[in-house]
């Protein structure tokens, strides 16, 4: 006679789209990196305070000591940051991510990466995106041309649009995110974060018809409130890249 078993389980995992903060070193100097990172937490505490960081030694011109390696997942850490993984990059990075008993996280590569330069990184299963926090606050409708969100996205919440463009045409308040592969175009007030380029598409845009934004990023590259002109808020802005540094103006 097979035993009964009580298949419920005590924990539901799901995987979901998560906004993670990606360092990419390009100098191995604990100290340097703690104090900027530091003052990165003293500026926006709201958006770095307590982030999950994702540390990429893809910079480097080769894999660094674990001792190096454990000085600054500590600075990090005393910065007031989280570190939970490494970017995948090599076999050595792999070796030093066991030693540190931290995971790897292969997307953070391909984001810095020209065609041909490497073997590409082991892809992770595509889940079907999910909010990371909260779910939104109404289902969002679109096709392989733009995703269309039409309800307020709220404190916690996330929409995220994978493979495309994101049009919004409510608010998104303080403490929200709205991500997009593309740009993303939000026809109301921008409270709270807005990542465009997310997968390294430096061609992306962010349009906002009024702007009090915590946080604005296309391809990695970002601005927080406090970096841009006061003259800003409140009006219709568009944000873009040029020549690699992320440009905020006013919408005439």
């Amino acid at each position: 006679m097979a035993a009964n078993f009580d298949f419920e389980q005590a924990g539901e995992l799901k995987i979901g789209q998560v906004g993670i903060a990606n360092l990419r070193v390009r100098t191995l100097d604990p100290q340097r990196l703690g104090e900027e990172m530091a003052e990165r937490v003293r500026r926006a505490p709201k958006l770095f305070e307590r982030a999950a960081v994702v540390v990429d030694f893809g910079g480097l011109s080769q894999c660094p000591a674990e001792d190096s390696a454990r000085a600054l997942i500590t600075a990090l850490r005393q910065a007031g940051v989280l570190p939970v993984a490494l970017a995948y990059g090599t076999s050595d990075i792999q070796a030093l991510a066991e030693r540190l008993e931290l995971p790897l996280l292969a997307k953070f590569r391909a984001q810095y990466e020209r065609a041909g330069d490497a073997a590409p990184a082991p892809a992770p299963a595509q889940p079907e995106p999910a909010p990371a926090r909260a779910p939104t606050a109404a289902p969002a409708s679109g096709d392989a041309c733009g995703m269309v969100h039409t309800q307020p996205v709220r404190s916690g919440q996330q929409v995220y649009a994978q493979g495309r463009d994101l049009v919004l045409t409510a608010q998104v308040g303080a403490g929200a995110e709205v991500i997009a592969d593309g740009s993303i175009h939000i026809y109301a007030p921008l409270r709270g974060r807005a990542l465009a380029g997310a997968q390294g598409d430096a061609r992306a845009r962010i349009f906002c018809r009024e702007f009090h934004g915590e946080l604005l990023a296309i391809a990695g590259h970002y601005k927080v409130f406090e970096d841009l002109p006061a003259a800003l808020r409140g009006k219709p802005v568009q944000a873009w890249l040029d020549g690699g540094t992320l440009r905020v103006e006013e919408l005439n």
